[in-house]
């Protein structure tokens, strides 16, 4: 005799539950928990990755862009020039000395004691997109005071040995020789270097002082155009040390030690943290906040007279400044009760009513589509005349 084998799907424990249903339940439960610990997990370890070694910043050595220079940046490592990339100019003084050479990318930034700083490292300066700082650091050049231009090729038209191996280069803009010693090159197409060029030279002090009018030679965009890669290459390769430096806005010292400041003395992951924790407060509140249910109807204890109703929606209205609301309430009573009279059914378009109630009224249908369908009024006088109106327009219709 064989022995009948029973199969156990669920077990029913003693409150009437079955082990698939509170593993259910379980798992409800706690999936939202789950969930936001494994995207703070998440979060954590892609806050971990390595940065990516590259930015957005105008002629920044490590920007791939078009506006960028890492093109110039990379060449020149690889013909053995240290490029340094700073940000603040206590690092040039740091890394700047007689024999290197400092690339300052603009200086509307500066202030007068950071260019004081450039001046005390005794290092051949190049500064690109040149303005008052060139005029400091070099009495003998000085900028147009004209904004560069759209880059044109123009011819080197001056003995400077950089200039004659570059030939032509495509740049815009003016510098302008104000004392002995200075070398202006390519000027603009039709002018002469009396008139300003985009290269300007001077020797000062035993060092080099190098300005350009322009960005666009050294830019990733143009910098195999022409001679420009020439022209760069040379500028900024005489020595074996390149200081390449872009003002911050937060470079605010003359170069001397600056105590760090609180967020500087913070790790970088902090921010990050910070972030993780409110969106874990975030999510924690919406978890265990309080749900409201769906709508219950229930049965009101008092009984409210239609007419205390209307006067208590007409002071809302009143209270709102919704005119428009209430003349539209106005109107659709009017349109409603007119129709019945006349025997139009609920679902007549509005053209009908129109005819119908100013057949019955003795109007024109424009006047009565005015009073009707018109614009809201504006306030309280207004809405009142058209409550005149449209009463006496349902006196009428009812006349007949």
């Amino acid at each position: 005799m064989s022995t009948p084998v029973t199969t156990v799907h669920d077990a029913v424990v003693g409150d009437g539950t079955s082990t698939r249903g509170r593993s259910a339940q379980r798992w409800r439960r706690a999936r939202w928990p789950l969930a936001l610990l494994a995207l703070v997990v998440g979060a954590g370890i892609l806050s971990a990755l390595p940065e990516p070694r590259t930015s957005t910043l105008t002629l920044a050595p490590d920007n791939p862009g078009d506006l960028g220079a890492r093109a110039a940046a990379q060449i020149l490592a690889r013909e053995g020039v240290d490029v340094r990339y700073v940000r603040r100019v206590a690092d040039v003084r740091t890394l700047a000395g007689p024999g290197s050479t400092v690339l300052v990318v603009g200086d509307y930034l500066l202030t007068d004691e950071q260019v004081d700083v450039l001046d005390a490292t005794g290092a051949d300066l190049v500064l690109a997109d040149a303005g008052w700082a060139l005029g400091v650091l070099s009495p003998s050049l000085a900028s147009s005071g004209v904004a560069p231009a759209e880059a044109e090729v123009r011819a080197a038209a001056c003995d400077d040995p950089d200039a004659v191996a570059a030939g032509t280069i495509t740049a815009g803009g003016g510098l302008l020789a104000t004392g002995p010693g200075a070398v202006v090159c390519f000027p603009a197409p039709g002018t002469g270097t009396d008139q300003g060029g985009a290269y300007a030279v001077t020797e000062s002090d035993g060092r080099r002082i190098v300005g350009l009018a322009d960005m666009a030679p050294l830019t990733n965009q143009h910098l195999a155009e022409q001679g420009n890669a020439a022209l760069v290459l040379r500028a900024l390769g005489r020595h074996e040390r390149l200081v390449w430096y872009i003002p911050s806005l937060d470079d605010t010292g003359g170069g001397g030690e600056q105590e760090p400041s609180s967020g500087q003395l913070l790790p970088p992951v902090v921010p990050v943290l910070a972030l993780q924790l409110l969106l874990v407060l975030v999510v924690t509140a919406l978890w265990r906040g309080r749900r409201l249910g769906r709508l219950v109807t229930e049965q009101l204890p008092v009984v409210v007279r239609a007419g205390e109703t209307t006067r208590g929606r007409g002071r809302l209205y009143r209270r709102g400044r919704s005119y428009g609301h209430a003349a539209a309430a106005l109107r659709a009573g009017t349109a409603a009760r007119s129709a019945a009279r006349l025997g139009l059914p609920g679902s007549a378009g509005a053209p009908l009513v129109i005819d119908a109630i100013a057949r019955a009224a003795g109007r024109r249908p424009t006047d009565v589509e005015a009073l009707l369908y018109g614009p809201p009024p504006t306030d309280d006088r207004g809405l009142t005349q058209l409550a005149r109106d449209l009463d006496h327009l349902e006196s009428e219709v009812h006349r007949t």
